[in-house]
Parts: structure tokens; sequence; C-alpha cells
């Protein structure tokens, strides 16, 4: 129980669910009024889907209410530009080899295209950026550091593909995940590889491949080389956060592998336990039809990403109102009726907090607590955002509360919910500009969007921005204004 700054009022714990313990448990930082938080990022050799994207705004919503508590908050969010094999085991291509190859240009320039999709993807949602983005490339160094440190203490052993974890001497690995593994069968979870000496045993240096051309390769006490996927996210989330930290977050298919292994060569390289204080993960995004649900991935090729909204006149933070609808744990099933209705629901939440932008005078705190404590106690309930959201909704639909105290409390909401409440929604005005070379250039890039190329459109923003022009999309079509600024 801690006293609410603004007030007299006793505010109950917050509670978060901590996989590796198994239930909720009161959330206290490692340091007072500080707290570091870890989100694996994404692996940028494609543009993200909308499932990965919950993920990201699990995070922010974490992070957001962490701020509205008053905590100093440090969040880190990795890009991993090598190292993430086809099979997410230790076997198969590198995904950003492979996407390198098939798009015929460099891994760097795959890269730096999808990271800067994936950060515009955030904006447009309203994602807080994180205090560090680091790429895994950036960071070889510190990932090999920590292979040495697990080395001189005898975890890793020599294959003929690479470098490995020997799991067996790790008593906790299975804690996390809560894993049977003697009842599964390798292949089952992590693919099979000749010569390991545990089915679970994992990567931790790759060998580059004799007569094979390789994009991105390393120098190392091993041989030439790349550093396996689950390397990166325990050297760089120290690099950043130290040897504890508070929170790491992901989805939940990370935690039976990559969240598994990052805890095994993280508690032993650094000699601390536990490596993390809360592990938080997601649920999926299925989409709903046929049959039923089935998970969103990239490798079941039924994927939906934030642009196929955006072209269907879709507002992007209708996808984060979508996501708030159902509790992060939950999984969510997304369905063209589904966003469809989001989209409504949040266009008339929008439009009622613009309105009440409009009403002058000062609000009664007295009247205004009872609504602004059943929503903080709704998030400091495990993040559970639909009561949240109920709450929001009672306020703007209310006809007992004042106009003004209505107002004060959907801005009191807005920086923990970031779905900036107060401004109307886009439309076309009557009286928009006009100017032939501007319009002509919104034309083209709009045709750019309907055949895909984002490059070509990506670089028509970029030239207008240069000149202050700023492009809103709306579901009626783009437009484009001149930034105020």
């Amino acid at each position: 129980m801690r006293a609410d700054p603004g007030s007299s009022q006793v505010l109950s714990p917050i509670e978060f669910y901590d996989t590796r313990r198994g239930r909720r448990v009161p959330f206290e930082p490692l340091e007072p009024g500080k707290v570091g938080i870890y989100s694996c990022g994404p692996t940028v050799y494609a543009e993200q889907h909308i499932g990965n994207l919950r993920s990201r705004l699990f995070s922010d919503l974490l992070k957001r209410f962490l701020l509205s508590e008053g905590y100093a908050v440090t969040h880190v969010i990795n890009i991993t530009d090598v190292g993430h094999l086809v099979s997410d085991a230790d076997e198969g291509e590198d995904k950003m080899e492979a996407a390198a190859r098939k798009a015929g240009r460099t891994a760097e320039e795959i890269a730096a295209h999808y990271t800067e999709l994936w950060r515009r993807d955030g904006e447009a949602v309203n994602c807080l950026p994180p205090e560090h983005n680091p790429k895994a490339t950036e960071h070889i160094p510190e990932q090999i550091e920590l292979a040495r440190k697990l080395e001189a203490a005898g975890y890793l052993y020599r294959i003929e593909d690479g470098i490995y974890f020997d799991t067996s001497r790790f008593p906790r690995y299975a804690e996390l995940a809560g894993l049977d593994l003697e009842g599964q069968s390798e292949g089952a979870r992590i693919g099979v590889t000749e010569g390991k000496r545990n089915p679970a045993d994992f990567a931790v240096w790759k060998f580059a491949e004799e007569g094979v051309s390789r994009l991105q390769e390393w120098d190392s006490p091993w041989g030439r080389g790349f550093p396996g996927w689950h390397l990166e996210c325990s050297a760089m989330s120290v690099r950043y956060l130290g040897p504890r930290f508070d929170i790491h977050t992901g989805g939940i298919d990370l935690a039976t592998v990559h969240h598994t292994n990052e805890v095994a060569q993280s508690e032993c390289g650094y000699g601390v336990h536990p490596w993390v204080n809360f592990w938080m993960h997601n649920e999926f995004l299925a989409l709903s039809g046929g049959e039923g649900d089935e998970k969103m991935s990239k490798s079941k090729g039924n994927v939906k990403t934030l642009s196929d909204l955006i072209e269907r006149g879709i507002d992007p933070l209708a996808f984060r109102y979508f996501c708030l609808q159902a509790h992060y744990r939950q999984q969510l099933a997304f369905s063209d009726e589904a966003i469809e209705s989001a989209a409504k629901g949040f266009a008339r939440l929008r439009r009622i907090a613009a309105e009440l932008e409009q009403v002058e005078g000062e609000g009664d705190p007295a009247a205004q607590a009872p609504y602004a404590d059943r929503f903080r106690e709704a998030l400091a309930d495990d993040l559970n955002a639909p009561r949240a959201m109920a709450v929001v909704w009672e306020v703007a639909r209310s006809d007992t509360l004042a106009p003004v105290d209505r107002r004060d409390l959907l801005r009191r909401f807005e920086p923990v919910l970031g779905l900036s409440l107060g401004e109307a929604p886009s439309e076309v005005s009557a009286d928009a500009e006009s100017d032939p070379r501007i319009d002509a250039l919104l034309a083209d890039r709009q045709a750019a969007r309907e055949a895909k190329d984002w490059a070509t459109a990506d670089r028509i923003r970029d030239e207008l921005a240069a000149e202050g022009i700023e492009i809103v999309d709306s579901p009626e079509g783009a437009r484009w204004r001149r930034r105020k600024d």
C-alpha cells in the first residue's frame, strides 16, 4: 500500500502476473522509484505484423501506467539484425541473410528499411520511444564477453557447427516456462542438431560454414561466425539495465525457448538469481475465421500489417483501441468485423472527448476521484485494460457527471491510454489547401502505396516533410496540410 502523492488516499498495491512464479505478485522495483524494462523487439527481415504490434502495445501500456504512478522508467527494446535462424532454433538459414539474398540487397539495407517501418508503426499507434533501442550487430563485443564468461565457468562445449550451452549444468533450466524436458522430444521443441549433449542445449556462437558466403560474420575466440539468437538479449539488457532488472516482456511464444535460454546464460554468466524480477508475457493475436482462430505468424502466411489496415481506411489508433479491449494475457481474435467495430467505437469516443475539450471552467476533484480511483485500480490489477476502458466509457457517457469533470477525467486517462483523446478524428475540410505540385505528389504516393512500393511512398512523404508538409491519412483518403510550427 502506498499513498497517492496528489492526495491523502492510500492506494492498493500494484500486482502483476509473473510467468516464472506462475502467479500474481505485488510489484516493488529493485531500486525505489525506478523501473527497468526490457522488451524483445523485432527481427527486422520483414514488415512486422499486427500480432507483433500487440506485444509492443502491451509493453507501452505497462510503461505508461508505471510512469503515471511516478516511476522513472528505462525501457530497452532490442533490434535483432543477425542470428535469428529460420527455425527459431539452431538450424536453418539466418532470417536476415535469407531476406537480403531474396531482395538482392545487403543485410544492413534490409535491416535499416524494416527498422524504420517498425519505428513508424510505433509512432502511428502512439508508442512511447524506448530510452534505448540497441542493435545486435552493434553489440558483438558484449555478446562475446558473455560467452567468454560462460566458457570460463564450464557451461559451454564445442561441436562441428558451433559453441553450445550445456543445459544439464543449470538445474533451474525448466523453471521459467514450467517445461517437461523428459516428456518432450527434441524435434518438437527446438529441432535436432547432431552432436548436442542434451536435446535442450542451444547455440551461443555459430561457425561460418566452409564455402558459404555470409554477409554478417565476426572474428571470435572460437573462430569466425555469428552469435546465437538468444545471446544478444542477455548481453544488451545487462548493458543498459544492469545484471538484474525489474521486468522482461515478450510474446508468450518466446517463453519456452528464447526466454528460457536467456535465463540460463544470464544467471550462469552473471552469477545472479533471479536475473529478472518479473516476466510478463502477452498472448497471441489470433486470426479469426474459417474453422477457428489461428495464431498470426509469418511462417503461416496469415499476417496482416498496420499498412493493410491503413489502406482500408482504419485509423492506426483504432488498432490500439482494439487491443485495449482484451487483457494482455488473453488471446485476442482479429477479424475484419472486429476491427471495423473497434474503429467505430474509437471514433465515437474521440468525438466525445473532442467536444468536451470545448468546455470551460474548473472541475470538482471530489466528484472525479471515484472514477480516477477505479481506472487506476483496474490497471494496478495486472493491467486490466478492459476494466479500465469500462470506466473510460462510463465517464464519456455519463449524464450525472458535469461536462467539465468528464473533460478532466478523460484528460487524466489519456497519458496512460495513448489514444489521442481530445483530438478530433481526421476529416477533410472544405477549405483544405490545394497546390497542383503537392496534390500530384500525394497522388503518386497513393499509387505507390497501392502497389506496396513502400520505398517510393516513404520517399515522397519525407520530401514533403522536409518542406513542412504533413500528410494526414484518414478513412476518407490522404490529404496534406502545412505544419503550424
